[in-house]
């Protein structure tokens, strides 16, 4: 089959390899019919993981049973399915206590696992043709619908990027009425923008550099601020500050409240210094604007990558995955902070009833929709991190000349 492998830093190829097997009697084989390129994956592109010669790429995987193993009792041949990015087992003392995203039997090396990801397991990816997945009846979402039809391209997010910025949502403690700050509106910055909206937060921030994204925001509901015009914490409390119907509601003292109340990081350790320039990477500039952002005794939630193992890190602590934080301050403020892989069988399900009822429509955001041929070119143009490329979608079959 065809699949989308890693050579070197900044190089892909799509290659002829061996085609997945039932190998547990839990297997499935999945026909790809969607696979989207991640944020994420820019960073093993980019050769800032630990990620090996030879990886198939692809964690955002959609498509329909091809075979299952003996063992499997509810997912069939012909069913469609949406996979979780993590893969788990479903009955360990994590799964069973809703933590998927921290399994501990699928990877020996680590308690958590992902198709086609540096340090999360020896599992391919999804940028192929086909796939295999281990315990097909708890980690396949089952779909309506045929490959192709209107839903397609919302329920590709449900394998990572709406359920990881819902969690951003959910981990800053964002209710009815929130005031929230997001930095970064690339997939799960839009798509923690969606939720915030759909949850009935009353003002959401969104803070980025890309004017494409940021209209992008705008059309889910969300104010844009654009960091190229300023400091992005000043930027919100000047705004608030300067509306009379919120200054008007505060009693004496209160003031005291001028930034959000939940504020998420959806941009992890790639961050860009707000005052070098554009290009100058600074680990820890979205937790230090958070920390001065979100009020006293507010939420964080940080959904961003940071990797244990950066080959490329700005320095010998950053290639370790060692930060400097302000602790003094976030203790003094009381502020709560959640972090980690989204938990995503905690959330698909109703996310994707959500889109069937037509209540949301998370595929708004994607920019492109290319075949597997495609990806070599795909990710060089993505890795720009440019306004035309907001997320790519792989159609394994799409003929190369729809490129």
């Amino acid at each position: 089959m065809r699949a989308v492998v890693y050579k070197a830093p900044c190089k892909v190829t799509v290659e002829q390899v061996e085609d997945p097997r039932i190998e547990q009697p839990g297997d499935a084989i999945i026909k790809i019919s969607t696979s989207a390129i991640c944020g994420s994956d820019l960073h093993m592109y980019e050769g800032r993981t630990a990620a090996e010669p030879g990886t198939v790429f692809g964690h955002e995987n959609m498509g329909v049973v091809e075979e299952v193993g003996p063992g499997t009792t509810s997912i069939k041949v012909g069913d469609r399915v949406v996979l979780p990015f993590n893969i788990a087992c479903g009955f360990c003392y994590n799964c069973l206590r809703g933590y998927p995203n921290a399994c501990l039997t699928v990877n020996p090396a680590a308690p958590h696992a992902a198709y086609g990801y540096a340090q999360m397991g020896p599992f391919r990816g999804g940028q192929a043709d086909y796939l295999r997945v281990p315990y097909a009846d708890y980690n396949c979402l089952k779909l309506p619908g045929r490959p192709g039809d209107q839903w397609e391209d919302d329920f590709i997010t449900l394998a990572d990027i709406w359920p990881t910025g819902h969690h951003g949502v959910v981990l800053a403690g964002v209710t009815t009425g929130s005031t929230v700050g997001i930095f970064g509106a690339g997939p799960v910055g839009l798509m923690a923008a969606l939720s915030a909206v759909m949850m009935g937060a009353a003002e959401v921030y969104v803070i980025d550099r890309v004017p494409e994204r940021l209209q992008a925001a705008v059309k889910l509901g969300a104010t844009p601020i654009n960091f190229a015009d300023g400091d992005p914490v000043e930027q919100i409390k000047e705004m608030r500050s300067s509306n009379a119907a919120l200054q008007g509601r505060l009693r004496p003292g209160e003031e005291k409240m001028s930034g959000a109340d939940h504020g998420i990081d959806a941009v992890g350790y790639q961050a860009r210094d707000d005052d070098q320039d554009e290009d100058q990477e600074n680990p820890t500039q979205i937790l230090e604007n958070l920390v001065r952002l979100v009020n006293p005794t507010g939420k964080l939630g940080i959904v961003g990558v940071y990797m244990a193992k950066d080959p490329k890190g700005v320095d010998a602590e950053a290639k370790v995955g060692h930060l400097t934080l302000p602790w003094a301050e976030i203790f003094e403020k009381g502020l709560q902070i959640g972090m980690g892989q989204a938990p995503v069988k905690n959330y698909n399900e109703f996310l994707r009833d959500m889109i069937i009822a037509g209540r949301a429509k998370p595929s708004q955001i994607i920019s492109h929709r290319l075949p597997l041929e495609s990806a070599p070119d795909a990710y060089r143009a993505f890795d720009q991190r440019g306004g035309e490329y907001t997320k790519i979608l792989l159609k394994p079959d799409l003929p190369a000349s729809a490129a």
